[in-house]
């Protein structure tokens, strides 16, 4: 096959896409992806068999909606000129297009109409994520707008995926119908997080690690608060942020109102592999997520890649991962709660044997759901998608190569 991968994200840190690309690679299939790249990096390169192309570049410095939007157009724009390009050079046979924004999808048309197949993968349930990232209420006419675009993406694409089972039942009622629908989580993958031998620290420390997102309904702003309540009880107490987001001014200020910018590091976004290795170095990790109207439902990547890598994990009580999880292989706290974060966290310091306890339970979970073993699920899908572009007549004729 042919396939192609489209995602307003970066590649070297998107777990999801480079999961399917470097599957689909493994397995002998032609694989490129339409991503976005930082400043300074090269436009083409191969990665692990994957002919990754960045876009456009993108600096994190958008300041409202309409800033977000502009470039959100633009990487469609772009993305649909060289799809079309390109599948006339090289039939496509799978053009699988990652949401955020639900919209990216129609940069397939043309490949559409000339017969390749579409798969819509959306990471994140974009109305819900609209409201909850710019603060507009589920009855506004931006929120019904989305739905509207949800509900014509969906039909547009042959098959449809989602990263939950949650918003799969939410989505299969407003949009998609069940048969044209599959839930596929960020299952962990198993060769870039795996457990390392540990070694009792010897500097005193108790680290916290997050990586991710720099959102509000990622909640740090309650670890930086925790973390507060810990300074005198466990004088070892380091938390440290890796990623990228709009809360970051916001998180500096906090820890340094709170007089802990000593306690708190926080450093801009690193590959998957060094995102492992980081892990690998702390002694839990956290994961304080709101339980607001998208971030209750929407699936943390990170608790199964903490577990892959051997790590205890302290996680918000959300409806999603109490969906998932249960309190024997992940620590739960209350929602919003800092006082309940901090005494979680003392707890697990408090008692290694109880931290071994969990990640031995914990390691027996994932090694059951990682990715090596749920993959087929996935190449399935591709291929009786494959099948059907094959048999399949173009909705219009392409041009020919002959001349004359």
């Amino acid at each position: 096959m042919n396939v192609c991968m489209v995602s307003y994200s970066f590649y070297e840190s998107d777990n999801r896409v480079r999961r399917y690309a470097e599957t689909l690679a493994e397995e002998g299939h032609e694989v490129s992806a339409l991503v976005i790249g930082r400043p300074g990096q090269q436009r083409r390169i191969r990665i692990n068999g994957v002919s990754v192309h960045r876009v456009q570049f993108r600096s994190r410095d958008e300041r409202g909606p309409f800033g977000y939007l502009r470039k959100l157009l633009l990487f469609f724009f772009r993305t649909m000129w060289i799809l079309s390009r390109m599948h006339l050079r090289r039939p496509y046979s799978i053009i699988h297009v990652h949401s955020v924004p639900d919209f990216e999808v129609f940069a397939a048309l043309v490949p559409r109409l000339l017969g390749a197949r579409v798969i819509l993968d959306i990471h994140d349930i974009v109305p819900e994520f609209y409201a909850g990232k710019f603060h507009v209420s589920e009855k506004s006419i931006a929120f019904r707008t989305l739905l509207l675009v949800e509900k014509m993406a969906c039909a547009f694409a042959d098959h449809v995926i989602i990263s939950n089972h949650l918003w799969r039942d939410r989505l299969i009622s407003r949009a998609v119908p069940a048969s044209r629908c599959t839930a596929i989580i960020n299952y962990p993958n198993s060769r870039i997080f795996f457990a390392r031998a540990r070694q009792r620290r010897e500097d005193g420390e108790f680290v916290l690690f997050y990586p991710g997102s720099l959102n509000h309904h990622q909640g740090l702003d309650i670890a930086i608060q925790a973390v507060a309540m810990l300074r005198e009880k466990l004088p070892g107490i380091r938390l440290r942020i890796v990623g990228e987001g709009p809360e970051l001014p916001n998180l500096l200020s906090l820890a340094n109102r709170l007089k802990i910018a000593d306690l708190v590091s926080i450093s801009g976004p690193i590959a998957l592999d060094q995102v492992a290795e980081r892990m690998a170095e702390a002694d839990a990790g956290v994961v304080p997520k709101r339980a607001d109207s998208f971030g209750d439902q929407a699936y943390s990547t990170k608790i199964m890649e903490f577990m892959a890598t051997g790590v205890p994990v302290i996680a918000s009580s959300t409806t999603i991962d109490r969906h998932y999880f249960d309190s024997g292989i992940v620590r739960f706290f209350a929602p919003g709660s800092a006082e309940d974060l901090a005494k979680q966290i003392a707890e697990l310091a408090g008692n290694p044997e109880e931290r071994a306890a969990q990640t031995g339970r914990a390691l027996h979970f994932v090694g059951e759901n990682i990715w090596g073993l749920k993959k087929r699920e996935y190449l399935s899908l591709c291929s009786d998608l494959a099948r059907d572009s094959r048999n399949a007549e173009p909705a219009i004729e392409a041009p020919s190569s002959n001349r004359g």
